[in-house]
């Protein structure tokens, strides 16, 4: 890690409260920080690679398929944030891995270098399946099939359970975790 905290990477299934979480981190971090989320990649992409096989694929069931092209324009994405941070912006990422591990090494790509923050959002899955029934915009079924599947494998400096904390006692532990890594380093 360099010498403090510049990204935090917030990793959970659909409808774990990521959002909710980066909203609040936002106003309880000292500094300023920009949110900035994988939904926002899907909503600027344009509509052709939504629906077919080299974009994003949302089956009934709530499976996702991604093929290269949407791969392709990704990495672009994690490169400008990257570019972003090393700039001077201060950047909170809020991401669904559903290549698992694989996902991970492909932002640690990016943000080589930059110091990170890995957070692992955890949300039951029942919980996260009445809130994605609740908020309405998600494919039914998404948020009950990656609430452990981004989670597989994987590692992280911190852990926050939006089903047992609200989205702002969440942001205080992962405020309070950036704050020791920056005073230890």
């Amino acid at each position: 890690m360099s010498a403090s905290t510049q990204v935090i990477v917030l990793n959970g299934g659909s409808s774990s409260g990521k959002s909710g979480i980066a909203r609040c981190l936002q106003a309880v971090l000292p500094q300023a920080w920009l949110a900035i989320g994988v939904d926002t990649l899907i909503d600027v992409m344009p509509a052709r690679l939504r629906l077919g096989s080299e974009g994003i694929g949302f089956a009934g069931d709530g499976e996702v398929s991604v093929g290269a092209e949407f791969r392709m324009l990704e990495d672009a994405w994690m490169a400008g944030v990257a570019s972003m941070v090393r700039a001077g912006a201060r950047v909170i990422v809020d991401d669904v891995f559903l290549g698992g591990v694989e996902s991970r090494r492909r932002w640690e790509k990016a943000l080589d270098g930059l110091g990170v923050v890995w957070v692992g959002v955890r949300c039951d899955a029942a919980v996260a399946a009445g809130r994605e029934l609740s908020r309405g915009d998600r494919v039914a079924g998404m948020a009950e099939a990656q609430a452990e599947l981004v989670h597989r494998g994987m590692r992280y400096d911190v852990e926050v359970d939006s089903a047992k904390s609200e989205a702002v006692e969440c942001a205080r532990v992962i405020a309070a975790r950036v704050a020791w890594l920056s005073a230890t380093e």
